[in-house]
């Protein structure tokens, strides 16, 4: 008979493959998620954003983010602006076609996990939700004191 423990390390190791396996069923295109994710971090920032701030958020090289910025900016989603700061930096801001899409994505984000969760009683969804998005959160102020 296996302790409780052990069945709780068994539970917790499932944790790394079950999030692996969330990223890779992302209803949208690699780089419609990609490109969410950009417009994520620059609306969420407290501060304003620069390509290689965002480059650190997102934890890649700073010409991935280039890149990801300069399509965003060809599809008319982000803006290139003075810093209010400081005129002489470039900061990133979302247009307003970029705000519908962060706003449909996450539209179609909810569509999914209402339907994923459909046969989930609603207090077991709004429990998941709220420890999601605190496990965000959380991993978020990981990420910056490392």
């Amino acid at each position: 008979m296996s302790s409780p423990r052990s069945s709780d390390d068994a539970l917790l190791d499932q944790i790394g493959p079950a999030l692996s396996r969330l990223r890779r069923r992302a209803p949208a295109s690699r780089t419609d998620v990609y490109r969410n994710v950009v417009l994520n971090v620059i609306a969420d920032s407290a501060d304003e954003m620069t390509v290689g701030g965002l480059a650190a958020e997102m934890g890649v090289a700073q010409p991935v983010a280039s890149r990801t910025v300069a399509a965003c900016i060809a599809d008319g989603l982000l803006r290139r602006a003075a810093s209010q700061a400081d005129g002489r930096r470039t900061v990133l801001e979302l247009t307003e076609r970029g705000e519908t899409a962060r706003s449909r994505f996450a539209a179609a984000q909810r569509e999914t996990f209402e339907d994923i969760t459909a046969h989930w009683a609603p207090e077991e969804r709004i429990r998941f939700a709220e420890l999601l998005i605190r496990y965000s959160a959380d991993a978020s102020a990981w990420a910056r004191r490392r």
